[in-house]
């Protein structure tokens, strides 16, 4: 290649990064107006991303923090309520006195940590109160199983109401004994039921009692279920409040067809009319 024409080449190159340079340098230094448009326009972009993830964020833990307190709310008002089926009432805190305050109202929306640190706040709250339901929760559970554990259904429907607890002329003997139960007259065949829950103790033909069922129902309460003209349950047999489990009959030392009820606790001899009374049915039982 001919010299001259490497020495234009050379001049050229020279020329070419010395205008570049000085291009750089008077943007950075003299921040010529396209240059200075340039940066400020990627600044916006950045600042504008910033903003939006800030608010987006904000938005999302504002939501966060309205579901918890609607959730606090609604907890609040089901331990209410389940604290009246239990029977039981919430404490009301004594108010205190605090001295007098006022002025304007000049509300401040709360910073991204202030949000945080509500949300966690009503969570553990939220967390608080879940744990104190569940004890409810397991309190009305056991008020269920012992209500349905107590002898309060009527044993024999639409029946008459005979010989009431405590002491009677015997029917039979004529003379002042002890009756340990309470006689529901009805016709033979009549359903007899269970007045609760529980598991069948015996099953058998005594020779007073004729036919007759011993129902445990736990903690030392029992009940029992004589003169049946049948028995439709075996020892061991669960049985559930309202279950038919044999016939109103006049079998063993009886004058006619009736239901011989009993209601024991530890083997002595209760009144039933205490337990029944706790039911909806023995008001409207019919009376001689």
């Amino acid at each position: 290649m001919p010299r001259h024409v490497l020495t234009v080449l050379a001049v050229s190159l020279v020329l070419l990064f010395s205008t570049s340079a000085l291009f750089s340098w008077l943007s950075v230094h003299w921040r010529l107006p396209v240059v200075e448009n340039l940066l400020q326009s990627l600044r916006q972009q950045e600042t504008e991303k910033s903003e939006t993830l800030v608010s987006n964020n904000l938005q999302l833990m504002a939501t966060r923090l309205g579901e918890l307190q609607a959730k606090v709310l609604q907890l609040d008002g089901l331990g209410e309520r389940v604290l009246e089926m239990v029977g039981s009432k919430k404490p009301v805190a004594k108010a205190k006195e605090t001295p007098g305050q006022g002025g304007p109202f000049l509300p401040t929306p709360l910073g991204l940590d202030e949000l945080q640190h509500e949300i966690d706040r009503l969570a553990l709250m939220v967390e608080s109160k879940t744990d104190e339901l569940s004890i409810i929760e397991s309190r009305l559970l056991e008020k269920r199983v012992r209500e349905r554990l107590l002898p309060t259904v009527l044993p024999v429907k639409d029946a008459v109401f005979g010989s009431s607890f405590g002491h009677r002329v015997d029917p039979i003997a004529g003379v002042r004994s002890m009756h340990e139960g309470l006689d529901f007259a009805a016709d033979v065949g009549t359903p007899v039921v269970a007045a609760a829950d529980g598991v069948v103790l015996s099953a058998y033909l005594h020779a007073e009692y004729g036919n007759m069922i011993n129902i445990d129902h736990g903690d030392g309460l029992t009940s029992r279920y004589a003169h049946l003209s049948r028995m439709d349950v075996v020892p061991g047999r669960l049985v559930k409040r309202g279950e038919e489990i044999g016939a109103v009959g006049t079998t063993g030392r009886s004058t006619g067809p009736h239901l011989h009820f009993e209601v024991r606790m530890l083997g002595v001899a209760q009144n039933p009319a205490f337990f029944l009374k706790k039911g909806t049915e023995f008001a409207q039982l019919k009376r001689r």
